[in-house]
């Protein structure tokens, strides 16, 4: 008879001490990261940084199933790597999990040299540690987790790509075509305060372009049009579509025009970022813009840019996805609260296809695009766990199907 002492089946709570075991593991790998540059307008640097970000992925979660990578032109490329469900039971062929990350950043070349990684205490330093690098080591580490301890995992669509930072111009075909089917998307943006973000603002970028009649300010008034004048006027009107209470702001944040003191401006540029809640706003805006018009006959006003980004809307979806990290983070002792951002991200994209999407995943800090950029590593490792616990969540088929409502699951934008 066999009185040999049974092995434990581990279980979800296992995932928290196991992640706590390899933190030194994880900072190391962050190091690494952080010190690799990455920035967004360096396509040379991006194109040297991602078959390295390949091998270490391979290296950590195994050899994909399917790996991809897109052209991204003139913008850093995107790398799709796909991975088989593990003690699920979803089907062959059934949609994965898209996990969304970018590995690109603001910070230019030669940031690295003068503010490398740094570890003091809790708080790791470094540009890109917070937005998003420390993201990325995190949804490997939850993959990992799940995997070393044997507990289930759903299929899964890593999406990485290199223009998140830039609106993701060259990306977002592929990332609407590559997790436009999910069940769910994680997003591993960094977090809001240790919140994650179930509703994001859609944004704007456009240019007012204003062109006038060049002529000598003081000898022949009479006949010049002042582009200055007409910019001038413009920008009023568009800081007049601002409307906190709705949700909308605008800013023009780039102001240019004119040549000399002496010359009335032949040209002038407004460049304007816009953020809005819903559709009805984006569409009182969009009527706005295209009733612009100068106000001396003889100038003419040109708009162009557009809609970078969609706005994510806290659906019904969404909404369940939440409650499921919720509940699953509440047994793991964390406390997860929910926001509204006006910022956006790569999961506005996919939100707007009616996939559910559970944003801001990513690090617990703050200093986005600052300086002072920095997270915590006590953090890391928590939202690491609690990942890998959604994640494990997912891999019940039925779990994962109820979190779409049947409009959205044939791909309906909701």
């Amino acid at each position: 008879m066999n009185t040999a002492p049974r092995t434990p089946t581990p279980t979800p709570a296992d995932l928290t001490a196991w992640v706590a075991s390899h933190r030194d593991d994880m900072v190391a790998e962050l190091a690494r990261y952080v010190d690799t540059e990455t920035p967004s307008d360096d396509k040379e640097c991006l194109d040297a940084a991602l078959p390295g970000l390949d091998q270490w992925l391979t290296a950590s979660l195994g050899t994909p199933a399917a790996r991809r990578r897109f052209d991204g032109g003139v913008y850093g490329d995107t790398l799709v790597l796909d991975w088989p469900g593990a003690r699920t039971g979803h089907g062959d062929g059934a949609p994965p999990v898209a996990l969304l990350c970018h590995y690109d950043t603001v910070w230019t070349k030669g940031t690295v040299a003068e503010r490398p990684f740094a570890l003091e205490g809790d708080t790791a330093t470094g540009p890109g540690v917070f937005d998003m690098k420390a993201g990325l080591v995190q949804a490997v580490w939850a993959v990992r987790a799940l995997d070393a301890l044997g507990l289930p995992r759903p299929p899964l669509r890593l999406v990485l790509n290199g223009d998140e930072e830039l609106g993701s111009p060259g990306s977002r075909p592929v990332i609407e075509a590559e997790a436009g089917d999910a069940p769910a998307a994680l997003v591993f943006e960094a977090s809001a305060g240790g919140a994650v973000k179930t509703a994001r603002k859609g944004v704007g970028l456009f240019r007012v372009t204003a062109t006038g009649v060049e002529a000598h300010a003081g000898l022949d008034p009479a006949n010049g049009v002042s582009a200055v004048d007409e910019i001038a006027r413009a920008v009023l009107a568009l800081h007049a579509l601002t409307d906190t209470a709705a949700g909308t702001t605008v800013n023009v944040g780039v102001l240019a025009g004119g040549t000399r003191p002496n010359v009335a401006a032949g040209r002038a540029v407004a460049d304007l970022d816009i953020r809005v809640s819903d559709g009805a706003e984006t569409e009182r805006v969009d009527r706005a813009l295209a009733a612009l018009r100068p106000h001396d006959p003889r100038a003419s006003l040109a708009l162009t840019g557009g809609w970078n980004r969609p706005v994510m809307a806290r659906t019904e979806g969404i909404a369940r996805l939440f409650e499921l990290a919720r509940a699953h983070a509440a047994e793991q002792g964390v406390e997860l609260r929910e926001c509204a951002v006006g910022g956006a991200s790569d999961g506005n994209f996919v939100a707007a296809l009616g996939v559910p999407v559970l944003d801001g995943l990513g690090a617990v800090g703050a200093g986005a695009h600052a300086r002072d950029e920095h997270i915590s590593i006590a953090g890391m490792t928590e939202r690491t766990a609690v990942a890998a616990r959604v994640l494990c969540a997912l891999a019940d088929p039925a779990v994962a199907a109820g979190l779409r409502p049947p409009a959205a699951a044939s791909g309906t934008a909701a």
